[in-house]
């Protein structure tokens, strides 16, 4: 009898720890009486005789109950071009530093995949942002991204001459490097370098960041989700020519080239991404979509992990504890490894994980 669960699992392949994971991910989903699949694209790497190898499309997921990727936050950045069209939860295995969006570490895999198998997790939106690129009135490119849309020089030397406006009107005109319009969950991802807020990421607003900006009034915007982003490409700035080329960014992983006078508008996704928040052993068995305690570190505890803040002093709540980072921990017991499993977090290096 053929599952009727199935799991899309995605992984950086340029990892050898990466393609060990995805190994022993299929193998407990499998043994469970899931089904896997992998991308053709990664199947020879992966070597999973038990998981069905399907073509990389948009239609990647469907018909899956989640996705599964095995990674840095690049990594989920991808697979998130999979779960989005097919409106199923995304579930992350970090093997990066710590991750924004990731969910699990190979040290709780096992319980990680447990919890998929007995549906112990929550389901969490995450707003998107929709990009379209207009050039003399004619739209030429329509496209959306997770963390960010940027508007790039193309040319290193040179200067940006851009006007950025918000919901129709215009707000100033910049020589600059660019500009970045960021979701919350963007907001510690490219946005951050360019000296942006971080945004928790259950708060609903849009970001505009410039970057490295030659003006007096050059700070970072934070507005409604309701609200229409915009930049129109002048040209090269300080009179450096007329023959300016910008590019289009969108997570780091999809670009589009932008003549002068192209015109980029960001509004609100008309479609989030789902992301699986794992339960602990507490949770007392609910389904997806219950409520329960957390496997993942709060988006606080990860901040304070990514970025080593001090901390030292607080004496917060009773039931927390100190963790030797020097973070705190969300009171559950540290979960056990694997035995057999010794996985190393690695840096990801897959496009848009800088986050």
């Amino acid at each position: 009898m053929k599952p009727n669960r199935t799991v899309l699992v995605v992984v950086h392949t340029g990892r050898p720890a990466g393609v060990s994971v995805a190994r022993l991910v299929v193998e407990r989903l499998t043994g469970a009486g899931l089904a896997a699949r992998v991308l053709e694209s990664e199947a020879a790497e992966v070597g999973a005789a038990a998981a069905e190898a399907v073509p990389v499309s948009s239609r990647s997921a469907d018909g899956t109950e989640m996705v599964l990727a095995i990674g840095g936050d690049g990594t989920l950045l991808r697979a998130a071009e999979h779960s989005r069209p097919a409106r199923v939860p995304l579930l992350g295995i970090n093997l990066g530093h710590v991750g924004f969006l990731a969910e699990a570490d190979p040290e709780n895999l096992s319980e990680a995949v447990d919890q998929v198998v007995e549906r112990k997790y929550i389901v969490e939106e995450r707003m998107t942002v929709d990009v379209t690129v207009r050039t003399n009135g004619d739209l030429t490119a329509a496209t959306w991204a997770l963390n960010e849309a940027s508007v790039e020089k193309a040319q290193r030397e040179r200067m940006l001459d851009l006007v950025v406006g918000v919901d129709g009107r215009p707000l100033s005109r910049w020589g600059c490097d660019g500009v970045v319009f960021a979701t919350p969950t963007g907001s510690t991802a490219y946005a951050f370098s360019a000296g942006g807020p971080v945004v928790w990421p259950e708060v609903e607003a849009l970001l505009l960041v410039p970057i490295s900006a030659h003006a007096l009034f050059a700070r970072p915007v934070v507005v409604s989700p309701r609200s229409v982003l915009a930049a129109e490409v002048i040209g090269h700035a300080w009179g450096q020519g007329d023959t300016s080329r910008a590019v289009l960014w969108c997570d780091g992983r999809r670009m589009f080239e932008l003549d002068p006078g192209a015109h980029v508008e960001v509004r609100r996704g008309s479609e989030p991404v789902l992301l699986a928040r794992l339960q602990g052993a507490s949770a007392g068995g609910t389904a997806a979509g219950g409520t329960g305690a957390e496997i993942g570190p709060p988006f606080t505890d990860r901040l304070v992990a990514k970025f080593g803040l001090p901390v030292a002093g607080w004496r917060g709540r009773a039931g927390r504890r100190r963790m030797p980072d020097g973070g705190m921990s969300n009171g559950h017991a540290a979960l056990a490894p694997d035995p057999g499993t010794e996985v190393a977090s690695q840096r990801d290096e897959e496009p848009g994980g800088d986050a």
